[in-house]
Order: C-alpha cells, then sequence, then structure tokens
C-alpha cells in the first residue's frame, strides 16, 4: 500500500507532507497508508478508485448498478458466504438476475488476501469490481447485525465520540460528502426516519435522494458532522449551528452546519460554501449589459441605498460581494455586517451578528458608524431598528448595500415603509433596487453533443426551446457532463430599476408596486418572469424552468 501512496504522490494526487502524515497515522492506529490518506482527505475516492482500477484492471461499480440490501442478504444466505468475513473486508456480494453469475464489489477489492479468499470458494466470481464505500458501507452495516454498537450508552458523550470516529462512520460521511463536491451541490441534508437515514443533496437548486442507510447507524453519523463542524455532540435537544473549514479529497471546503431535533432524531443540513478564491464577474453571474450599467452607475455614487432581494439561496450575497470587490480599490474603507460571514474578501472589514450577545444588524449597523465607512454592507434588513438605521446612514454620506427578503425588486419598497421608514426619506436615499433568482442552466454538453463523446444521444423534446436550433438540440438528456439532467449549473435571472427624480416621487406619493413597475417600463425595465423567459429563448436555460421559478404564464 506504501507503493500505492507513492505513486498517488507521482500523480500529483497527494503530497509528500500527506503521504507522511498517513504514514504516522498508520503506524500509530493500524490500517494502511492508502485508507489514512481517505479518511485525511488528502486524496478524493473517485481519483483513487480510478488510479486502483487502471493498476489493477478491475472496472468501477456504477453506484446506479449496486445491489439492494435484500439482494446481497439473499446472495449470501444460498451461497453460505460468511456475513462476518464480507462486513470485515468491506465487500458486497449479488447476483443479477437471481440465478445470475455471482458479482462482487468492494473498495478494497483488489487486495491479495481478499482475492486470494474468494479464489477458496466453491462457487467462482464472475464480476468483481471496485466500489466506492459509500455504496457498501450502508450495506455491510445492515448485514452486520450489530446495530447496537451504533445506539448504546447515546447520551455518553465519551461514547458518541468513539462512534464519530469509527472507520466505517468516517467513511460513509466523507464519501457524501465527496459525492456533493463532485456534483457541485450547495447542500446536503442528512435526515432521520422511523427506520432509516436519509441523505440528500440539493445541485441546481433542486434536492434529490442520494442514499440512505440504517436508522440506528444516525446517532454516529450526527455525532461526525457535529465533530466536524466545532458543535457540541452531547446537545441533542437543542438546535445549533457550526462552521469549520474540511478538508474533503484534496481540497479545503468550508461548511455551515444546521442541527435540528425532529421527532427521529436530529435533521443536519450542511451547507457547502463556494469557492472564495474567485467571485463571478457580473456577466458571468447572468446580468445583462443595461442591468449591469445600472449596478455599476448605481455603487459609483458616494452615498445613498441599494437593495438586492429575493429569497434564501437566490445568490444575492455573490452578487453584492462581486459589488463590493469592484468598490475594494484600497482608497475607500467597506464595513460588513452579516448573518454569517460566508466569504473571506481580504482588504474588507468582515462582522458577524451575534444574538447571543445582544449583537444584531442594527447594533452592530450603529457600531460600524463610528468606523468612518465608506461603504458599508448590510446582510439583510429584517427589523424596524435596522432599517431606519440603514437609512439613517444612506442620508449622512455613507453607500449602504443591503438585502430584503421580498418577492420582487419594487416589493422591497412596500417592506421598507411597512417596517417604519418614511416614504419621503426612502425616496431621498434610495438608488437602485434588484431582484433576483437561479434558473438551471442548460447542459452545454447537451445542447451541442458534437463536442461531448459522452452523449448519448437522445432527443431532447422536453428542453428544446420552441425556436432553438433543430441541429443544437437534436441531443439531449443523458450526457455523463450533468448526470442525465439535461442542466449543469446555475445562472441568474434580474430584474433591475435606478430610482430617479419620477421614480422618487412616486415613493413620496406611496404609488403602489403596479404603479412603480409602470414607471420603470418607460427605461426598458423587465420583470424577472420576462427576463427569464428571455434567456430561454436564447437557450441559457427553458422556458419549463423559467415557470417552474418564476410561476405564470409566459408573455
Amino acid at each position: 500500500m506504501r507503493g500505492l501512496g507513492d505513486l498517488l504522490v507521482r500523480r500529483g494526487l497527494v503530497s509528500d507532507q500527506d503521504l507522511e502524515h498517513a504514514d504516522a497515522v498508520r503506524r500509530e492506529a493500524g490500517g494502511n497508508v492508502v485508507s489514512a490518506l481517505l479518511r485525511m482527505g488528502a486524496v478524493s475516492e473517485d481519483d483513487l478508485l480510478a488510479l486502483l482500477s487502471e493498476q489493477v484492471g478491475l472496472a468501477i461499480l456504477d453506484p446506479a448498478a449496486a445491489p439492494s440490501l435484500e439482494t446481497v442478504r439473499e446472495t449470501l444466505s444460498s451461497a453460505a458466504i460468511p456475513v462476518a468475513w464480507c462486513v470485515e473486508n468491506e465487500v458486497i456480494l449479488w447476483r443479477s438476475p437471481a440465478n445470475g453469475p455471482l458479482q462482487a464489489a468492494g473498495p478494497r477489492l483488489h487486495e491479495p488476501d481478499i482475492q486470494e479468499a474468494m479464489d477458496q470458494w466453491p462457487q467462482r466470481i464472475a464480476h468483481a469490481y471496485l466500489a466506492k464505500a459509500l455504496v457498501v458501507e450502508p450495506i455491510l452495516i445492515a448485514l452486520s447485525g450489530d446495530q447496537t454498537r451504533y445506539t448504546a450508552n447515546t447520551r455518553d458523550p465519551s461514547r458518541l465520540l468513539e462512534l464519530a470516529e469509527e472507520a466505517p462512520v468516517v467513511d460513509f460521511v466523507n464519501s457524501v460528502f465527496a459525492e456533493a463536491i463532485a456534483l457541485n451541490a450547495s447542500d446536503i441534508h442528512f435526515e432521520p426516519f422511523e427506520d432509516k437515514i436519509v441523505v440528500r443533496l440539493r445541485v441546481d437548486g433542486v434536492l434529490t435522494q442520494r442514499r440512505s442507510a440504517t436508522r440506528e447507524m444516525f446517532d454516529a453519523v450526527s455525532s461526525r458532522l457535529k465533530l466536524l463542524s466545532g458543535m457540541d455532540i452531547a446537545e441533542r435537544r437543542l438546535p445549533q449551528d457550526g462552521r469549520q473549514s474540511i478538508r474533503v479529497a484534496g481540497r479545503m471546503v468550508d461548511v455551515r452546519v444546521s442541527s435540528l431535533p425532529t421527532t427521529w432524531g436530529e435533521s443536519v443540513v450542511v451547507r457547502l460554501l463556494g469557492d472564495t478564491r474567485r467571485i463571478p464577474e457580473l456577466a458571468e453571474l447572468g446580468l445583462d449589459n443595461t442591468q449591469r450599467a445600472l449596478l455599476m452607475s448605481t455603487i459609483a455614487q458616494p452615498h445613498g441605498l441599494a437593495l438586492v432581494t429575493g429569497p434564501t439561496g437566490s445568490g444575492k450575497t455573490t452578487t453584492v460581494y462581486r459589488l463590493l470587490q469592484h468598490l475594494n480599490d484600497g482608497v475607500r474603507k467597506i464595513v460588513t455586517i452579516e448573518d454569517p460571514v460566508e466569504l473571506q474578501l481580504p482588504g474588507v472589514l468582515q462582522m458577524n451578528v451575534r444574538p447571543d450577545i445582544d449583537l444584531d444588524f442594527a447594533t452592530g449597523l450603529r457600531s460600524t458608524l463610528r468606523q468612518d465607512p465608506d461603504v458599508i454592507f448590510v446582510g439583510e434588513i429584517r427589523d424596524s431598528e435596522t432599517a431606519r438605521t440603514a437609512v439613517q446612514a444612506a442620508l449622512t454620506g455613507h453607500l449602504v448595500i443591503s438585502t430584503l427578503h421580498t418577492n420582487s425588486a419594487f416589493a422591497a419598497v412596500a417592506r421598507m415603509i411597512d417596517l417604519g421608514v418614511e416614504k419621503f426619506l426612502l425616496a431621498d436615499v434610495l438608488r437602485a433596487v434588484m431582484g433576483q433568482r437561479l434558473v438551471r442552466r442548460v447542459c452545454e454538453a447537451c445542447a451541442a453533443p458534437e463536442s461531448d463523446p459522452d452523449c448519448d444521444g437522445r432527443a431532447n423534446a422536453i428542453l428544446a426551446p420552441a425556436d432553438a436550433s433543430p441541429a443544437r438540440w437534436r441531443h439531449g438528456l443523458g450526457c455523463k457532463a450533468c448526470a442525465g439532467t439535461g442542466f449543469k449549473g446555475r445562472v441568474g435571472v434580474f430584474e433591475a430599476a435606478r430610482v430617479d427624480s419620477a421614480m422618487a416621487g412616486a415613493i413620496r406619493a406611496g404609488a403602489s408596486e403596479a404603479d412603480l413597475i409602470a414607471l420603470a417600463r418607460g427605461h426598458g425595465f423587465a420583470t424577472m418572469l420576462e427576463s427569464g423567459v428571455a434567456k430561454a429563448r436564447a437557450g441559457e436555460t427553458t422556458f419549463v424552468e423559467a415557470l417552474r421559478v418564476f410561476g405564470g404564464p409566459a408573455p
């Protein structure tokens, strides 16, 4: 196994320091170097299996082709193969169909001891595969029959800590994280039910189930997640939040973890924070030329209030961070008040709110004003005090950028007034309003399959825009780039309006949202639905997707 570790170093998949650390772990805790590298997060299981497959000539099992627990159980029973041996060696066996040839899979199936043992069986293995731990571990844990090791004394913090460090639990959690990163998921949901754990990933805004495991394993998995994020392992009655940087598949990842007590245990959601090294440009986010020009002219002003609206997960923070990076020229002093700070911006002073010590947005904003800032970002306006303080800050010579949870750009006006801001003050300070959502982006490989040899060539009648080129859309759902969904990644859809003198007058007069929209249309304003449909016509997304996100009939 050290030889394989050396090969990983030569391929540039791990560093010499990683290998030395893994060797030290092996000497202290047993096992082998490669297992230690995986549990350290120094290498991805996908990279490791690909290298092993190349070296030993075994194919990798497609997770979609993995057998069910019942199929494995029936095969072991009929073939008289000891369950204990399979559990110890991380091997699953099955027949497909029921009377078909015997097949085997496992992450260590290439090891000589395992190969030698299988060669002694009276029934020969027809097909052998390498497999990810995420595929085999839930089955093996269920087969072991020793479920009590995951449930006994789980109120004892020391026992919970011990469970969190057990190899099957570490492997299971690491594999879920690695899969989430490979699929570019934004969130991982670990959900306990009466008889199982369900693992779901949110990819491109859509939540889908990826894995399940026995319910008895949940306390161990939950404890592992809490340990990784610095939460209290013993506390299971109250919601908790944690944050940490962890190493997964050879890269550092910032995770934000939330636990919520439910009937069958704690639901744990892990938010995988984005790449902090580069924030996309406005054009990459999906803003058109007019919208970009409007935003840039807004933040070029020395004072005033700019509001970005949308629901949670609509990309508001990313948009604001892009604006802050543009403003961060070394001359302006920029201060943010956030809950929590999501990305680190060098050169920007960033502060987390702490409600537990009465440091909320309003308190933080008042304190920030004494720091002589030029630009202030208020993570969210939630209450009357924050709303009024933000307006006062904008009136006293500061550029204030903030977000609101409203369904449209102009709904922000009514929301600020509802929070107690006087109409005439809001009209004086408001410079621009923008609403945004995210829609799934059409997979480029599906749209232009000639560039992707892995596209399976199925017709894309569902996704094709009505006026799209048939040649461009003759292939579709099923290429490897998008894992068969037809979509890969997301793009922003925006509506934005500048508050000019006419608009300010309408706000002072108490104009309705519909009146403000009508006034803005005279300057080229388009709603998010209209912008979404325009992106569908351009082939960036689909009509079905636009209507899913925005609702309502297409114009």
